[in-house]
């Protein structure tokens, strides 16, 4: 049978379907136009590595000297506590010198108490406070000394200290209380001789 012999309809049947053909992709290469373009050049990334290492260098200098301002800080906090407390603990120790001083006998009470202020001495002493002593005979020191009064002195030459009235202290090189003195006014000046006959002949 050949194709003539078909039926016009079936032989629109049996024909193949045209295969389709499937679609180009088509892929765009990059120029070298837009290749130098999109990669930086040698001259640009090494600048940008100097920025960012410029950066780096300010942030760690801000980091650090925020670090030393408050550690600064805080030591100035812990001196001034200290000092509050040095200030708060210092007429104690007086009284127990002043119990001393008036103790007339050496009796175990005065021995014990004895024992007790060596003990808080020591203990303001561990904790970086500094006994300003200044007995007699001690160069007066207006940094150190608190003058309350002068007085002529045969012995004791004239600036320096006649008697302690109260012991100073000291925390960290910072006078917290200056000692309390009497200072030597030098020898007292020799009567005059008007003087001395006037008071024989009366």
């Amino acid at each position: 049978m050949t194709d003539e012999n078909v039926h016009p309809e079936a032989q629109e049947q049996v024909q193949p379907a045209a295969e389709t053909a499937a679609p180009e992709v088509k892929t765009e290469e990059a120029t070298p136009e837009v290749a130098a373009q999109e990669v930086p050049s040698v001259e640009t990334l090494v600048a940008d590595l100097a920025a960012a290492k410029e950066r780096h260098m300010r942030l760690m200098a801000d980091f650090d000297n925020m670090r030393k301002r408050q550690a600064r800080e805080l030591e100035e906090r812990t001196a001034r506590a200290n000092e509050r407390l040095l200030n708060a603990l210092l007429p104690v120790f007086d009284n127990f010198e002043m119990a001393l001083m008036a103790a007339q006998d050496d009796s175990p009470f005065v021995q014990g108490v004895k024992m007790i202020a060596g003990e808080f001495r020591k203990v303001l002493e561990q904790s970086g406070a500094e006994l300003i002593d200044a007995p007699a005979g001690t160069t007066f020191d207006p940094m150190a000394h608190e003058a309350l009064s002068m007085m002529p002195h045969a012995e004791i030459a004239q600036g320096c200290v006649v008697n302690q009235f109260r012991k100073g202290w000291k925390l960290g090189g910072k006078v917290v209380r200056p000692a309390q003195v009497i200072v030597s006014a030098g020898a007292p000046a020799p009567a005059e001789p008007a003087a001395e006959a006037a008071s024989q002949e009366a």
